[in-house]
């Protein structure tokens, strides 16, 4: 995903698990600690060898929900998961980030961005030797409970960096416009900002989200009005509404943004915000279509995500790319760097993941394809993948996941 496909390629991986280089694989030797994977080319399919996927945005403690939560209606739909999510026991949360981590390896997804609010997924990444950013969740809509809730997040975050590992990191996510105040996303940003914790919020997600924001009104409304809280109308967009309280920056990514307008999109790229898209849990929850290609004209960071499986099941980042290319008008490659490259830009790891690069690390997916013959029939062939022509899934050099013979 940084340069030109390579026929007859290896991809080399010293003992550390970091790529250590990418060439021929014809008449090399591989010294001794280090691993070297190389494709097959033998018609009539090809063996390719790619960066192992990032997803985005992802729910992984869900796991085990899918096709539980059946309502149209996104606040009672919420309002079952919060049932079902209420009635787990702590044990039963990481048995399900576990399988959710295995499965995203069976899927091809090697880096997780991922939004809870137990710590599941974080403990389950450094057991597992995972790799990704688990945000950590904090809620409170009334502004009174602001204290409150800040100094509960802030003492379970620091319980959770005992699960940090070099390759699995702790974030923070103040959730949502419709579960956390005012006073509590500037004082969330602000910790996570002096803990250097990366931040994630949900965004822009829905028309009933913009009405809630900028009129007070609304299912959301009726949800809070219920509870005895008192919506206000704030008069500007979410987007707007989350800048007026200094949550958008570098360090953020903007989870969603359906809903997004012109200077919504111009105040994300001022501030440098990246996005996480989920194109298929949109359209089940919303009937909407984030503005993809003037996110990316705009100059974002744009990764795919697949949202929880109890919104979209299986969690296929790559069946998410080719809805994206259809609303983005890309082609495959670019469609493909939303869930490599451009993902990992996105999530701030750019760095270290999202392409077969030298110093990387070593994650790498191996499929197979009808035989190409041109970088871009190989583009086509191998966004066109699913879980069935996944041969092997490796992080660091560790193989992860293989298929079954």
């Amino acid at each position: 995903m940084d340069g030109a496909p390579l026929r007859g390629g290896a991809v080399v991986i010293d003992g550390g698990g970091r790529i250590l280089e990418v060439a021929e694989a014809q008449g090399r030797s591989d010294g001794e600690g280090s691993a070297s994977l190389r494709p097959s080319d033998a018609a009539p399919t090809h063996t390719v060898l790619l960066p192992g996927l990032v997803n985005a945005h992802s729910h992984l403690e869900l796991t085990g929900l899918g096709g539980k939560v059946t309502e149209d209606d996104f606040p009672a739909w919420i309002a079952h998961l919060v049932r079902l999510w209420r009635e787990r026991q702590p044990s039963e949360y990481l048995d399900a980030a576990r399988q959710g981590v295995r499965d995203s390896w069976a899927m091809g997804v090697t880096t997780v961005a991922d939004c809870g609010a137990t710590g599941s997924v974080l403990q389950a990444l450094s057991e597992l030797g995972g790799s990704g950013i688990a945000y950590h969740e904090v809620f409170g809509p009334a502004e009174e409970q602001a204290d409150a809730a800040l100094e509960a997040w802030a003492f379970r975050l620091k319980e959770l960096r005992r699960f940090e590992t070099p390759r699995a990191r702790l974030g923070a996510s103040p959730h949502a416009p419709y579960t956390v105040s005012g006073p509590l996303y500037r004082m969330a940003v602000a910790h996570a900002r002096k803990e250097s914790l990366p931040i994630a919020v949900h965004v822009a997600e829905s028309p009933l989200e913009t009405e809630f924001v900028r009129d007070g009104a609304g299912g959301f409304a009726e949800s809070l009005r219920s509870r005895g809280l008192k919506p206000e109308a704030r008069g500007l967009s979410p987007v707007a509404w989350l800048d007026h309280h200094g949550v958008f920056g570098p360090d953020v990514v903007a989870i969603h943004c359906c809903t997004v307008d012109g200077d919504d999109i111009d105040l994300l790229a001022q501030r440098g915000a990246a996005v996480a898209h989920c194109p298929r849990s949109n359209r089940r929850h919303h009937r909407i279509d984030a503005p993809l290609a003037q996110l990316l004209g705009a100059g974002l960071r744009v990764g795919v995500g697949t949202d929880s499986v109890a919104s979209v099941s299986p969690l296929d980042v790559l069946a998410e790319a080719r809805e994206a290319r259809k609303l983005g008008g890309l082609s495959a490659q670019e469609a493909l760097a939303l869930v490599t490259v451009g993902a990992a830009r996105a999530i701030g790891l750019g760095q270290e993941v999202g392409s077969l690069s030298e110093g990387k690390w070593g994650d790498v997916v191996a499929v197979t394809v009808p035989a190409c013959e041109t970088p871009e029939q190989l583009h086509e062939a191998v966004l066109a993948t699913g879980s069935a022509d996944l041969l092997f899934t490796t992080l660091g050099g560790r193989e992860v996941h293989r298929r079954p013979a």
